[in-house]
């Protein structure tokens, strides 16, 4: 798993003058991405956001159409009370939700514009392809060339 932090520090200094200051840390369910977020977060002194339970809390008194309409906006808040400049967010199924009718990439890249963000992805990352679910699920979603340092539990793929 050091390994993973190692990548993960060194992607968050290279982002740091880019356009797009976005990292996704990508990998199946229980391979390690948190482990590897709760070490830099503490090695970094920075918060690790559970953006399921965050955003969950904020939505609970809205109705279904309301939840559409305010999740971005609510998931800007969340980031906006996270002290710091760069922002670890884990847990970000929530976002993938039909109902929420969200493009979670870009979400996080409209993000990733004035604070360094690193997100946890469960997927995958094939020939610079960025995948969420599989074919055929509600959830799925690929993301051809994301423009942002993608490194894989185990590897790293740069962008």
């Amino acid at each position: 798993m050091s390994e993973a932090v190692a990548q993960l520090n060194q992607a968050i200094e290279q982002v740091a003058s880019q356009y797009y200051r976005l990292v996704i840390l990508v990998g199946a369910p229980m391979s390690g991405k948190t482990t590897a977020l709760q070490t830099v977060a503490k090695n970094l002194g920075c918060q690790l956001v559970n953006v399921n339970l965050e955003l969950s809390k904020k939505m609970l008194e809205l109705t279904r159409t309301q939840r559409s309409r305010q999740a971005e906006r609510l998931l800007k808040e969340v980031i906006a009370s996270v002290p710091g400049d760069v922002v670890l967010l884990d847990n970000l199924e929530i976002l993938f939700d039909t109902a929420l009718e969200l493009e979670p990439f870009r979400l996080l890249q409209v993000l990733s514009r004035n604070r360094t963000i690193v997100g946890s992805w469960n997927g995958s990352f094939q020939d610079r392809t960025l995948i969420y679910a599989e074919p055929g699920h509600p959830e799925f979603m690929q993301f051809k060339q994301p423009e942002a340092v993608v490194i894989t539990v185990g590897k790293s793929v740069t962008n």
